[in-house]
Parts: C-alpha cells; sequence; structure tokens
C-alpha cells in the first residue's frame, strides 16, 4: 500500500538510530507472532517487537525491517525514525482448518512457522 511505501522511503534517506525501540508483543496479542504469508505478502513479527516486511505490486518490491510501535485494537503500528505506517487487520489470527490465519490490508496469511 502507499502508505508503507512511504515508510520505505523515510528507511532509505534515515542515517541516525531509531527514536524508538521496538515494543516488544504484548501477551494478549502472542497469536501475532510468527512467520505470515499470503499472496505477495510476507509479516514477519518477533516477539521482541521488530517486524520484516515484504510486499510485491506492480512495478515495485518493498522490503522492510521495522520496529512494533504498538496495537490499536486489532490493527498495528510500525515505525522507524519519527515515521509510522499502520496494518490494518479485518480479521485477527485464528485457527481456520487447523491453520493460524489473519488478513492484513486486505491480504489472508496464514502463518508458516
Amino acid at each position: 500500500m502507499v502508505r508503507h511505501a512511504a515508510l520505505f522511503a523515510a528507511c532509505l534517506f534515515a542515517a541516525q538510530p531509531s527514536f524508538a525501540d521496538p515494543v516488544p508483543v504484548p501477551p494478549d496479542k502472542a497469536a501475532y507472532v510468527g512467520d505470515w504469508r499470503g499472496k505477495d505478502m510476507h509479516i514477519h513479527l518477533k516477539p521482541d517487537g521488530h517486524v520484516e516486511y515484504a510486499r510485491k505490486q506492480a512495478g515495485k518490491d518493498l522490503h522492510l525491517n521495522v520496529d512494533l510501535q504498538g496495537f490499536n485494537g486489532d490493527n498495528f503500528d510500525v515505525g522507524v525514525f519519527l515515521v509510522r505506517s499502520t496494518f490494518i487487520v479485518s480479521k485477527p489470527p485464528h485457527r481456520d482448518n487447523g491453520k493460524w490465519t489473519m488478513t492484513v490490508d486486505g491480504v489472508e496469511l496464514t502463518r508458516v512457522d
């Protein structure tokens, strides 16, 4: 999505350490932790709050390493330096036919770890 592309641009030009440390994933959101994959999207959310994100879209591939800044309901904010972006979670992590799935930014993801 465009908002994540803006975050990527900020990452390219940043040269100083982050102003905020990553926020560890709180216990009530532990189901979000893992390696999530879907059509043209990959999110790896680590317990310590580091987030790896990749998405392929027409004409561009986006790869980010950012920090979790917190949760707002089911959605989660990531950022680097003073730039933040929100991942919209329309279906939070849940079991579906024995597999963990969630829908983020309109993409259904399955946890592969």
